[in-house]
């Protein structure tokens, strides 16, 4: 593979190429691995680079611009629908839609519960636990106790997950939701000069080290819980203050439900693009399976965006989960690109620039891409990082006022990230700075 920067120098304009080449050192840095590139000017509607750009990667959390398009595409940017139920006589029959906003630590969605609240019927909560599998396909056993592989879930409430944290000034942390403060052991540690918290693999205990002069200021820890009907059941019992009595009747699926309107899908989009959460990504999908068939499965959801909303792209994605957790999910630099123009085209760029990280202003770009002091981000793009990918895939502002397009997809690296990240922030910088 030629050097990557040299590439770039030879795609520009003989002019522009000699100004960059005296800014620019070789660098061997990307023929260490597996590495597409492709950048796009789309008023031009030219590719001004092109490196292994039909060629499929592991795209990691690159996977969510594709969830982002479908999700955007099918739900909008309004309300979601947070609960499906039926009204029978004296009885409320309700089940979940995937909607992950329920009482979530972030998102504070209180809709549903105040909704149960408000009725004076009997709650019956209808199992469609069953449609639903904690992990996606490929994901590995062992991510249990970290926030990125919360279990997903028909009816998440608290985000699946629970939340120690410690607000500076206070003395001790906080469990939210509390009732799993019942469900902590204390155990003082020789190794740990702060707080450490983890969970048992199958069961809902919470380990928690420390020593004894812990003197951490403020944290905030995530820890996926195991969600079960049951579970949820009772978590909604003590939310509401009412009995709910959970039943398997899966004949009133038959039925056309009415929809309660819950959360903002703008500020889901936001926080999943923004910090690539995995479990918003994962329940966004369910969303939209369960928006186009009533039930929920991801697969389907996939399936309906592949022939309808993805099929004018050049190569057909190979897409399995809506985080992109699992490394069975492959895609090309192009096909990315081309969705890219998709979204450029369907939503307004003030949008585009609320959803997408920023480069040294917010997300998990916000220590990189910074752009030169007093000027506003150049790159707003979404990363993914896997222990064998790295990708990044957006938008790139130059300082003539034009948008490119580009997706830099690194796979099979045997070094840190931490340099490629280097590498592609300088090749980033100069597109930027001279075309």
């Amino acid at each position: 593979m030629k050097q990557i920067l040299l590439v770039i120098l030879i795609a520009f304009c003989s002019c522009t190429v000699q100004k960059i080449n005296k800014s620019l050192s070789k660098s061997d840095v990307f023929d260490k691995g597996h590495f597409g590139f492709m950048l796009l000017d789309p008023e031009k509607d030219k590719a001004l680079v092109e490196i292994n750009s039909n060629k499929y990667f592991i795209p990691a959390s690159n996977t969510k611009i594709f969830t982002f398009y479908t999700s955007y595409s099918i739900l909008g940017d309004s309300l979601v629908n947070g609960l499906n139920y039926l009204e029978k006589g004296d009885s409320l029959i309700f089940w979940g839609t995937g909607d992950p906003s329920l009482l979530h630590p972030d998102l504070k969605n209180e809709v549903a519960i105040d909704f149960l609240k408000a009725s004076p019927k009997k709650l019956y909560l209808l199992d469609n636990f069953d449609q639903v599998e904690a992990f996606g396909p490929g994901w590995s056993w062992n991510w249990f106790p970290y926030y990125y592989a919360a279990e997903r879930s028909a009816l998440p409430v608290y985000g699946d997950i629970v939340r120690f944290e410690k607000k500076k000034g206070d003395t001790d942390f906080s469990v939210y939701p509390e009732q799993f403060k019942a469900a902590m052991d204390k155990v003082e540690s020789e190794e740990s000069g702060a707080f450490s918290f983890t969970r048992k693999h199958l069961e809902n205990s919470f380990p928690y080290f420390y020593k004894s002069e812990a003197n951490e200021e403020q944290f905030e820890r995530d820890i996926p819980f195991i969600t079960s009907p049951d579970l949820t059941k009772t978590m909604l019992e003590e939310a509401t203050g009412k009995p709910v009595t959970l039943i398997s009747n899966k004949s009133y699926f038959e039925e056309e439900p009415s929809k309660l309107l819950t959360a903002s899908a703008d500020s889901i989009y936001a926080q999943m693009m923004k910090i690539s959460d995995n479990f918003l990504a994962e329940q966004l999908m369910f969303l939209v399976s369960d928006q186009l068939t009533n039930k929920l499965d991801i697969a389907e959801a996939i399936a309906y965006s592949k022939e309808n909303l993805l099929k004018d792209l050049p190569d057909e994605p190979q897409w399995v989960d809506g985080s992109g957790l699992s490394s069975q999910n492959m895609f090309t630099p192009r096909s990315i690109i081309a969705l890219l123009g998709k979204i450029r085209e369907e939503v307004p760029l003030e949008k585009i620039k609320a959803y997408f990280p920023a480069g040294g202003e917010s997300g998990t770009i916000k220590a990189w891409y910074k752009a030169d002091p007093g000027q506003p981000p150049y790159i707003y793009a979404k990363t993914g990082s896997l222990s064998m990918a790295n990708s990044l895939s957006g938008y790139l502002i130059t300082k003539s006022g034009k948008i490119l397009h580009f997706s830099c997809m690194m796979n099979n690296y045997a070094i840190p990230a931490n340099d490629l990240k280097t590498e592609l922030q300088k090749v980033l910088y100069f597109i930027h700075d001279r075309y």
